[in-house]
């Protein structure tokens, strides 16, 4: 194969990588974008979208459940329930099979140059690329790296058989009777919800003292019921020592006590690493800040023209922020003065039920100084919850006392991963208590409680 040149050339086509390489082609500037897999990377093809279509397809067997052991408060009622795995996953790769078709399509549209195979960094300029036709070199003038993360692995608990990363866990061909997750962060809480819904029994090991260590007991109490509900065993400030293959068995220790876990699988979620070495980025000798890349408010990293975005770049690791930093590292290529001055990004655990978190939590918004506010409105109080049949949760505005200025808010409930963007506005709009409960919310919806809890948080409540 020839080599060829470009003036960016976009390593990755996850949803960082695409979205740069298509902002960038549109700004007018020759782009080439290699991926070695199908383009949407992890999230498209192996992260959250399959895992939103499994929770989705569980929780429409769970109600199927329900309402056939005459459960359901609507009145509902249903002959046995059944599932065939292998056709919820069929179904789930139809899905991924459409979005990364689009994704294709989009970079096409664009006049993107789309290579597939395995990308190798020569120097900051050069690229090796091993194709199916053979090898490609690639010379460029702005190099972007855009290579994703993937699981990490635990050396007690290696991959294969019967110990599964969140990518196989997602491609089961039938429900195992028992589940063991290694992990108590969303991951595998969302992926063991999903199969205890699909009617495994599951236990979730976690080395911390609660779930979601990353946020507050009081946003995490109302999943950690859900799960009991559900016949979930937790165990905290447990480690997993090892699995037994023969007799499928996890070996836990917990309070200097050991015990085994009766697991057919065991689903192993404690992190995520950057791909970085497998591309030869240490050719590079970027700084670095632990196992990520260093760069500035730009997506420039220590070498001149060389960019990093998505998940090499560190927490939090989300597909809505890597696409962030891929347009502002297009623009900053092309020309513009684009550079990362974002006030928030928003997470949503798509648990059960779902927590969204926008800006800081209380004891963030303690720990830089700020007098803070906190007012919460319970979704028992929301008209449109109690007609979903779920109203446990609530929505909580964290703001600065004095100024009213809203600092964070979050969520805990069921459809509330909807209210994401309102929340990411607010904050970005530098809202105030006053601007939120003075903007009108349509009735009867989830956003309501936005407003409430701003009210609240005035003395001005209504429906509390």
């Amino acid at each position: 194969m020839a080599d060829q040149s470009c003036k960016v050339l976009v390593i990755g086509a996850g949803p960082g990588g695409y979205v740069c390489a298509i902002r960038a082609s549109q700004l007018g500037l020759d782009t080439i974008i290699v991926e070695k897999e199908a383009v949407g990377g992890t999230c498209l093809n192996i992260g959250c979208i399959p895992s939103k279509a499994l929770i989705h397809a569980a929780g429409e067997f769970h109600a199927l459940r329900e309402a056939a052991g005459g459960r359901s408060k609507l009145g509902i009622s249903a002959g046995p329930a059944a599932i065939d795995l292998k056709r919820t996953v069929a179904w789930k790769d139809g899905v991924v099979r459409q979005l990364t078709g689009g994704v294709a399509g989009l970079l096409r549209k664009a006049g993107v140059r789309q290579i597939e195979g395995t990308a190798r960094i020569l120097d900051g300029k050069t690229v090796s690329v091993e194709t199916a036709d053979g090898n490609l070199r690639i010379v460029c003038e702005h190099l972007v790296i855009a290579t994703g993360s993937r699981p990490v692995e635990v050396p007690l608990l290696p991959f294969g058989g019967n110990i599964l990363s969140s990518t196989e866990a997602l491609s089961l061909s039938q429900v195992p009777e028992t589940l063991a997750v290694v992990g108590g962060g969303y991951i595998g809480l969302e992926i063991g919800t999903a199969y205890a819904k699909l009617g495994a029994r599951v236990s979730i090991v976690e080395a911390k003292s609660q779930l979601l260590p990353q946020y507050d007991e009081e946003l995490t109490r109302p999943v950690l019921a859900r799960l009991k509900a559900l016949g979930v065993d937790v165990h905290l400030n447990a480690v997993a020592e090892g699995y037994d293959q023969a007799g499928r068995m996890l070996a836990v220790k917990a309070g200097g006590v050991s015990s085994g876990i009766a697991a057919d699988k065991v689903l192993v979620t404690v992190g995520r690493r950057p791909v970085l070495e497998e591309v030869g980025v240490e050719a590079l000798g970027l700084d670095r800040n632990g196992p990520f890349i260093r760069c500035n408010d730009r997506g420039q990293t220590s070498m001149r023209q060389v960019y990093a975005i998505g998940d090499v770049t560190g927490e939090p690791m989300l597909a809505h922020r890597a696409m962030a930093q891929g347009e502002i590292v297009a623009e900053g290529i092309a020309g513009q003065a684009s550079r990362w001055e974002k006030r928030v990004i928003p997470a949503v655990c798509f648990t059960d039920p779902e927590i969204v978190v926008a800006g800081l939590l209380p004891g963030e918004a303690h720990a830089v100084g700020k007098d803070v506010g906190i007012a919460s409105y319970p979704l028992r109080a929301n008209g449109r919850s109690l007609t979903l049949e779920r109203s446990d949760g609530f929505v909580r505005i964290v703001f600065d006392k004095r100024s009213g200025l809203v600092l964070g808010i979050q969520a805990v409930g069921a459809a509330c991963a909807e209210m994401a963007g309102e929340f990411a506005l607010a904050l970005e709009m530098c809202a105030t208590l006053t601007d939120v409960a003075a903007t009108i919310h349509a009735h009867p919806t989830l956003g309501e409680t936005v407003q409430e809890a701003a009210l609240m948080g005035l003395g001005k409540a209504l429906h509390a």
